[in-house]
């Protein structure tokens, strides 16, 4: 057996994580999901301390509801 070590560059990870690209992909997943829902729901994106974060919010109550009912979020993003 070979005793390999792997350390990782923490800097560099954090910088990966924030880069412009991880900002793109995480908008990308998050506009195809918000597609597969129905109205009522909204994108919103930012950069956090660590990394790029994306999210979808039900903003009206017919949205609030049927994801209640129905766990659409959840499902939209598989």
């Amino acid at each position: 057996m070979s005793d390999v070590k792997i350390v990782l560059n923490r800097s560099g990870v954090k910088e990966l994580l924030r880069s412009p690209e991880m900002q793109q992909i995480c908008k990308d997943h998050a506009y195809a999901a918000k597609s597969r829902l129905g109205p009522g729901y909204e994108v919103t994106y930012m950069v956090g301390k660590n990394r790029a974060n994306a999210r979808i919010e039900a903003k009206t109550l017919k949205a609030r509801m049927q994801n209640l009912r129905n766990n659409e979020l959840l499902k939209a993003l598989k």
